[in-house]
């Protein structure tokens, strides 16, 4: 058995390394994923200055991940499908040249262009003034950078690709985060498991906010696609949503200057606690699934952008602590944990992609097996307790 660590980027001891790969040789073989490698370089050019990617690839899965905006993945591929969206803002945006404060607290979408990016840690949902306090779209963390990155190749039974950073979103008078995200890559595998352990590292408790916002577009979101997820009640979330609550699971064609819906889901996990959500495509022949563990994750939302292609036809599958409503509402509804000083709250979940009618019908299977005899509550109208509305 080989273990291989290699650290990238070590702000504290002057380490950063531009580019460079990994890949198999006499020492590092991975029986699973015999043309696996790890790459990574820092982008030049644009809005894209500076900005690091590290890809995973076990030969069958890639994904790129961006050290630089708070550990989010850009894109990916799984054999023949891309996995990605295509978003107005066409590259990664290095967080220096994101103005949060713009539109009205809106600047955030200046950099929005990933498969995941994370919603948090102080805060997220729209902008606004909580007790004081200036608050902008969906948090900080997807625009600040790791301190600490480091990859890892495992030859242990089949083998596997890890890489790790550690990103600290802190102020002074304000909380102290500090997020330890693991990506893990199964040789020959077609899922990926993220492990997130966030930390308060201030001296009282703090209030944590976490939305995955998990952005798919084509060739799994088009005309008649659709979306399940085991749930215990679903609601619009305002009364743009509530006009498509009778067709809410399936998808459209782009239309021009579409106004976004997104629904709210009380998820259902299994004994052990996790559930899983798929997008398929109209023939049932791709799908891309999430899979969460509801005891660490409790909210689902669904956000559906079936706008024109060239302003980013897109759905989001979206597991979280709290739903993305404005902080002072989520409060009042005791969804945001307190985390005491040096304790931590772990979040798990893992990406799946199936490819063939018989693996997205497994994973169908699955969510109905969860689902099982529970009858969903399926709200006509926003429901006070949760959107606020």
């Amino acid at each position: 058995m080989t273990i291989q660590t290699l650290v990238l980027t070590d702000a504290d001891a002057g380490v950063h390394l531009d580019h460079g790969e990994l890949r198999p040789n006499g020492l590092m073989e991975l029986p699973g994923s015999p043309n696996w490698s790890i790459r990574w370089r820092t982008l030049r050019g644009g809005v894209s200055e500076g900005v690091d990617v590290v890809e995973l690839d076990n030969g069958h899965l890639s994904l790129s991940i961006l050290p630089t905006r708070g550990m989010g993945i850009w894109k990916g591929r799984y054999h023949d499908l891309p996995l990605e969206w295509k978003s107005p803002v066409e590259r990664p945006v290095h967080p220096s040249f994101v103005n949060q404060l713009d539109r009205g607290g809106l600047g955030w979408l200046h950099g929005f262009n990933e498969l995941l990016c994370r919603c948090g840690l102080a805060f997220n949902g729209p902008p606004g003034d909580d007790q004081g306090e200036k608050l902008t779209l969906h948090g900080r963390i997807a625009n600040t950078p790791a301190h600490r990155v480091e990859i890892k190749v495992d030859t242990s039974g089949a083998g596997s690709l890890e890489v790790k950073g550690i990103v600290d979103e802190c102020s002074m008078f304000g909380p102290r985060w500090r997020l330890t995200s693991t990506f893990r890559l199964e040789a020959g595998s077609n899922r990926c498991s993220i492990v997130d352990d966030i930390t308060n590292l201030g001296g009282q408790p703090a209030e944590l906010s976490l939305l995955y916002h998990i952005n798919i577009g084509r060739p799994f979101l088009e005309p008649y696609a659709s979306y399940s997820v085991p749930s215990v009640e679903i609601a619009p979330r305002d009364p743009r949503a509530a006009e498509g609550i009778e067709n809410y699971q399936i998808y459209g064609a782009p239309v021009a200057g579409f106004a976004e819906q997104a629904y709210f889901h009380t998820p259902l996990g299994g004994a052990d606690g996790w559930s899983t959500a798929l997008l398929a495509n109209s023939s049932g022949h791709a799908g891309f699934a999430v899979h969460f563990q509801t005891r660490q994750l409790p909210t689902f939302t669904v956000w559906k952008n079936t706008i024109a292609e060239a302003d980013g036809y897109v759905t989001g599958l979206e597991p979280g602590i709290n739903f993305p409503n404005f902080r002072a509402t989520e409060r009042q509804q005791g969804r945001l944990p307190k985390i005491q000083p040096g304790h931590s709250y772990r979040s798990e979940l893992a990406l799946e992609v199936a490819d063939t009618l018989e693996s997205v019908r497994q994973i169908q299977d699955r969510i109905n097996h969860i689902q099982g005899s529970t009858v969903p509550t399926i709200h006509r109208q926003p429901v006070p307790r949760l959107s606020g509305k």
